[in-house]
């Protein structure tokens, strides 16, 4: 019998033999556009703190405020004495905020997926997903004990083929909104069609769009002009657009309801603190009333892409926030991230098996504070490397 140790050793050094091996950087600095990782100060394209709020002073007060209010911790789950009147609070605000009767929050946008879809769906059940969807939805699929089936990325088609052949048990189709490695958007209506036509459920995880699209930033749906009827499962994170923590499904009295008494990593966990709750009330303040952040955002988007294509880098059909720069070969992605960062751009590399083999990419993300100036230098930066 091999020993653990042994098994552990050979592991790691095949992820490093296949350039799949993965490190943590160290950060010296609060998030946002020029950070020191490493000991190094870098201009930074990798956060994925769309709107600059994880250091907007207004949350940051609202954070100190909620910890002299209610302390550092929550004390316990949210259903025997960690559920402060902060929670309720911004629970309230999220539903209003995105049109659904109600919302729940919870730890994290991987609990959220996991305890929605286990509780929802199991043995006898059918569970259809996107085959780029996140982790987090992927393996809650495979966990709920429903039969599991992924169809062609953002293809209608295919997932019909697989309703096609279901001829009894509960149906739910889940997708990203944005989707997180390609920075493409889910053809929304299409599926919210089909799954109709196939009395089917639907689910839409926006971690990626919430915040960021629609004419006042309640994501996906609104900008694409979507409602609770075609989707009656929402999720969204507040550790992205809204540079807090944590996550929130919303739908209708009765499916918030019905996640209280059966979602368990909602039920088993300790609540978020109350402090992160206030902060993140004030970021969705912040997101309906400062609406330059997002069109600085999008101008940003646009830059990029224009100044891209003219130095013939090699990008995928995004218009979000998200902008991969394909390199193909991990060891060429993995060269190209160091020595962006040893020349000051901070880059990730992103390899199998987050993405399809043979696609390794550079997954830039663009902020609201990122200027035209930042976005050049690293362009003319990628270019440079590629070309040496």
């Amino acid at each position: 019998m091999t020993s653990l140790d042994n098994f552990l050793a050979q592991a790691l050094q095949e992820r490093r033999e296949n350039n799949l091996y993965r490190t943590r950087k160290m950060l010296d600095t609060a998030q946002g556009v020029f950070v020191v990782v490493d000991g190094k100060p870098c201009l930074s394209f990798c956060s994925n703190d769309y709107l600059g709020l994880a250091n907007h002073p207004e949350v940051i007060a609202a954070f100190k405020r909620g910890a002299d209010r209610y302390g550092v911790g929550s004390g316990a789950s949210h259903l025997v004495s960690g559920h402060s009147r902060a929670h309720q609070q911004l629970e309230e605000e999220l539903a209003a905020f995105v049109g659904r009767e109600r919302a729940l929050v919870f730890s994290s946008g991987y609990m959220a997926n996991l305890g929605v879809i286990s509780a929802l769906m199991g043995k006898g059940d059918y569970v259809f997903e996107d085959k780029l969807n996140h982790a987090s939805l992927l393996d809650a699929g495979l966990l709920s004990g429903a039969r599991f089936q992924r169809y062609l990325h953002n293809d209608v088609d295919s997932l019909q083929k697989h309703l096609q052949k279901v001829e009894s048990g509960t149906k739910l189709v889940v997708t990203d909104g944005v989707f997180s490695m390609d920075g493409d958007i889910a053809d929304l209506p299409a599926l919210a069609a089909t799954a109709r036509q196939h009395d089917a459920w639907l689910m839409v995880d926006d971690a990626h769009g919430f915040g960021v699209l629609g004419k006042h930033g309640a994501g996906t749906l609104e900008h694409i002009g979507m409602t609770s009827h075609d989707v009656p499962i929402l999720m969204g994170t507040l550790g992205k657009a809204l540079g807090t923590a944590g996550a929130f499904v919303a739908g209708s009295k009765d499916l918030i309801e019905y996640l209280i008494q059966f979602a368990r990593t909602y039920i088993y966990t300790t609540a978020l603190p109350p402090a992160l709750a206030e902060a993140t009330r004030a970021s969705l303040k912040l997101v309906q009333e400062d609406t330059a952040r997002r069109e600085r955002l999008h101008n940003n988007i646009g830059e990029f892409r224009e100044t891209a294509a003219q130095l013939d880098l090699r990008l995928l059909d995004s218009h979000t926030a998200i902008q991969p720069v394909l390199i193909g070969d991990n060891a060429d992605v993995m060269r190209i991230s160091t020595v962006l960062q040893q020349n000051g751009f901070l880059v990730g590399a992103i390899r199998p098996p987050t993405v399809p083999a043979g696609s390794a990419r550079l997954r830039i993300t663009l902020s609201a504070d990122h200027t035209h100036d930042n976005i050049h230098r690293l362009l003319e930066a990628v270019r440079g490397v590629m070309r040496g």
